[in-house]
């Protein structure tokens, strides 16, 4: 410890806006002060609070108190700022440049602890001029802010440095069992990463080197060619000096998988995904890619960078809905037999070369190529382009299977993807006569989705768990709107940016774009896009710009809005503007004619809620559409589509094993129709490792792990014979998940295979 000064002056800066999500900064203060009354030298700190504070106040607190140490509480935004509070309480932005820069006149801070949400950005400025701070790389929830707080100051009461202060800190995350011991990040003045809580620094750009040239994820199927290639690249890297990792060779016995995957994802430099017709519909290979592209949007370097190779699956077949959002703009390489691999292998390895040399992100550099061709076009020609990229990124098997609008024509022959593929990524082209081989209707609920969009305003929610046909549905409601001659746009939000969703006047001009640019009005935005007011603008738009100019009814289809719902600051206002339209068109005065235009379709899943509060909730008007489970003469009818009509007699059983889950009861069809196996074998299997449905259920299982309370209340119900009463939040937020089903309070397993595998998988 840093004896010059006697006593340590520590200054708590707290803010917590009327418009933000409530903080337990209160229980945070009081840990830090019980830590420091403890500690052997508390006699050498002085501590100071202080409360909503303002912007006005930051710099008179700084240089009035002359602290050494500078702890916020409260929310951060990422790269646009702290949330500090205006003369009203509402929320006001201290941007990252001003921040910096005031920390560089006040000499006397050692160390700055920013315990809020994405506030590695700020600290990263502020490590210019402070010798150690300490930044959160994502968000962080109350109890982990508050055990990383005590650990803290616990060891800093020790006389431990700020390093070890820090280490201690992300220890008590740890004893507590909560999976963000590595959110906070240390920077120095030297600009040197302490432990960034992602992954070891290797030679690349400005980071350290470690023992590795890199370390490689290879993301597969355990299965025939995926497996044997994945194998020779992984000997490959090895040989190489890269720390590769693939599950077969790495995870050792007894090792628990899910925290071994979600430690080498958080480490890793290069994805390498190898995407074969059995990866595809893999849900635990999608859900690796999902968590690298997130990793990968809110890391400052880019990193990792994501390398897909089609196995035996050529670009034109289709990928599941969630891959295609994920994998859009990145370049994809084929791979047809053993004679490609030397080629593949020799290609990688020079491209991960001339990244530690150069530095550079391709991926990066390749998008803002795009763009720059895109501003560069004319107006048809941008047309064009987008069509073209909407085209690739939808990933059509052919344009005689598909009508426009319609979607993939689904087959028997076919495996079931994942996830629903409803058409969003081309533009609607005119009144189309909707089909599909598969798709099995749920009266009333098509026929009153039909009725609502026709009502002036209408305003349609959907939501279910994954799997059960949402975004089916909506593919449906807006071919019956095309038929009716109105305009349709389908936006997924799945296509938006990481970033935009921390900043509301990116996410609505990312919004009006999408809209603007279908109805070819894109060339105004800017015009609208001046002054003050992120929702004015929008508003304007809309109103001035789309609706004024159209003479029939304008249907947005909105599909992955709990994208937006780890976000409460937008989402608040993002949804508000909703919510605005819906009542003007219902219950406005002047200018409701035009609102009237406006329907809306809102699809999103259910399993979003895990991270809400259960009292929070983003819709509460409109028209409610909850999609249930298929009932048995439903089942018995789809047995019949998959031409398994001798087995229809045995759709209870069938029901009995997985429920009436869609996407479960398809792929049980598909394989017995294929013969692959018999029904009794696919009991005997469903809930093992071997089994049909492991990669669904190790996906249910990856995530329950991130909420050790949810899963410890799961295991209590699978463990049961009969059905329990469990804890109403989790109750609530487990049967979102489509895990439980529930009778008055009381919880059972949504269906035999469930309690069998998660009755085997989840910890006493």
């Amino acid at each position: 410890m840093n004896s010059r000064f006697p006593i340590r002056k520590i200054l708590i800066l707290a803010a917590n806006p009327q418009s933000t999500s409530r903080l337990r900064l209160d229980e945070e203060v009081r840990g830090i002060q019980r830590s420091l009354q403890l500690s052997q030298e508390r006699d050498r700190f002085a501590l100071t609070s202080e409360w909503a504070v303002r912007t006005e106040d930051l710099m008179q607190l700084l240089v009035s108190h002359s602290p050494h140490i500078v702890h916020f509480l409260g929310h951060g935004t990422g790269e646009h700022g702290l949330v500090l509070e205006d003369g009203r309480g509402r929320s006001q932005l201290v941007p990252t440049r001003a921040l910096s820069r005031l920390f560089q006149q006040v000499t006397s801070v050692e160390c700055v602890l920013l315990n809020a949400c994405y506030s590695d950005t700020q600290a990263q400025a502020i490590s210019q001029f402070v010798s150690c701070v300490v930044g959160m790389n994502q968000p962080i929830g109350d109890p982990a802010a508050v055990c990383f707080a005590r650990g803290f100051y616990t060891a800093l009461g020790g006389s431990r440095s700020y390093e070890a202060a820090y280490e201690m800190g992300r220890t008590a995350i740890e004893l507590e069992g909560i999976r963000e011991g590595a959110t906070p990040v240390l920077r120095t003045r030297a600009g040197r990463v302490v432990d960034d809580g992602l992954r070891p620094r290797s030679a690349l750009g400005d980071r350290e080197r470690g023992q590795d040239a890199g370390r490689v994820f290879i993301s597969y199927r355990d299965e025939g060619v995926d497996k044997a290639l994945a194998q020779t690249l992984y000997e490959a890297f090895v040989a190489a000096g890269y720390g590769a990792f693939m599950a077969a060779a790495s995870i050792q016995l007894g090792e628990k998988w899910r925290d071994r995957i979600a430690t080498e994802l958080r480490q890793c430099d290069y994805f390498v995904l190898l995407l074969s017709p059995l990866s595809a519909t893999s849900e635990m290979v999608t859900e690796e890619v999902k968590q690298a592209r997130s990793l990968r949007d809110r890391r400052a370097d880019g990193y990792p960078m994501i390398l897909p190779i089609r196995v035996q699956f050529p670009l034109s077949d289709p990928l599941n809905y969630e891959l295609r959002g994920y994998l859009q703009q990145i370049q994809q390489r084929e791979w047809h037999s053993e004679a490609d691999t030397a080629a593949l292998i020799e290609e990688l390895m020079t491209l991960m070369a001339e990244r530690a040399a150069s530095g550079e992100r391709q991926q990066k550099k390749q998008e803002e190529q795009q763009e720059k061709q895109r501003e560069n076009l004319s107006a048809t020609q941008r047309d064009i382009w987008i069509e073209r990229e909407d085209l690739q990124a939808a990933q059509l098997a052919s344009e005689a299977s598909v009508e426009p609008g319609v979607g993939l024509v689904e087959s028997v022959d076919r495996p079931p993807l994942p996830v629903a593929e409803p058409e969003l990524q081309r533009e609607p082209g005119g009144a189309v006569q909707f089909k599909t081989g598969l798709y099995v209707a749920r009266p009333p609920t098509e026929t009153d989705c039909f009725a609502e969009i026709e009502q002036p305003g209408a305003l349609i929610r959907i939501k279910a768990p994954r799997q059960m046909g949402k975004t089916s549905l909506m593919a449906r409601i807006l071919s019956h709107a095309r038929e009716q001659g109105y305009q349709t746009v389908p936006i997924s939000f799945q296509r938006a940016d990481s970033r935009l969703f921390n900043d509301l006047d990116l996410l609505l001009k990312w919004f009006c774009s999408q809209v603007g640019r279908r109805l070819k009005k894109l060339s105004d935005l800017e015009d609208y896009w001046v002054g003050f007011g992120s929702k004015d603008k929008c508003n304007a738009y809309f109103e001035e710009c789309l609706l004024e100019e159209l003479d029939v009814p304008l249907v947005l289809a909105l599909d992955e809005v709990d994208m937006v719902f780890p976000h409460p600051a937008v989402a608040d206002d993002f949804f508000a503007l909703v919510r605005s339209w819906y009542e003007s068109a219902r219950y406005g005065d002047f200018g409701s004619e035009l609102w009237e235009k406006l329907r809306l379709v809102m699809v999103h899943s259910t399993e979003a809620y895990v991270p809400l509060n259960i009292n929070q909730s983003p819709f509460n008007v409109g028209t409610n559409i909850e999609l249930e489970e298929f009932d048995l003469a439903q089942v018995q009818d789809l047995a019949g589509r998959y031409e398994l009509s001798a087995i229809a007699s045995y759709a209870e059983a069938l029901m009995a094993l997985v429920g009436g889950h869609p996407y479960l009861i398809r792929k049980a069809l598909y394989h017995l129709r294929r013969e692959d196996m018999t029904l009794n074998a696919l009991a005997e299997m469903a809930a093992t490792e071997s089994g049909i449905y492991s990669d669904h259920l190790r996906r249910h299982l990856y995530v329950l792990r991130d909420y050790p309370v949810l899963a410890e209340s799961f295991r209590q119900v699978v463990s049961k014979s009969r059905p329990i009463e469990i804890d109403a939040e989790a109750s609530f937020k487990l049967e979102s998940m489509g895990l439980v089903r529930l009778s008055g309070n009381e919880a059972s397993p949504r269906c035999e295979v469930y309690r069998e595998y998660f009755r085997d998988h989840l910890e006493g």
